[in-house]
């Protein structure tokens, strides 16, 4: 009996990317990249089920980043806040 093959996840993006494009058959694929086509049509599929949660971690990941800006001005204008009383306070205005 044969060791199992493990392939990268580069590699494995690389050629369902390929399968995606369609620019090549199947066949043609997996006799390039040395796999069965089986393979490549799982890989397709995971790739296709996957996408939707890429583009929905980037919009979280941005809604995050403007959550967190928000809360540091937040902090800025507490802090000027706080200074601004405190001069006026000391020169009597």
């Amino acid at each position: 009996m044969g060791t199992r093959r493990n392939f990268s996840a580069e590699f494995k993006a690389k050629v369902a990317l390929e399968a995606l494009v369609g620019d090549r058959t199947l066949a043609e694929l997996a006799a390039r990249h040395g796999v069965h086509p089986n393979m490549i049509t799982q890989w397709k599929r995971q790739a296709k089920e996957s996408l939707p949660e890429v583009f929905a971690k980037k919009a979280s990941r941005g809604a995050a980043d403007r959550e967190a800006e928000v809360k540091a001005l937040h902090a800025k204008i507490g802090q000027l806040t706080v200074e601004n009383d405190f001069l006026s306070k000391a020169f009597g205005r």
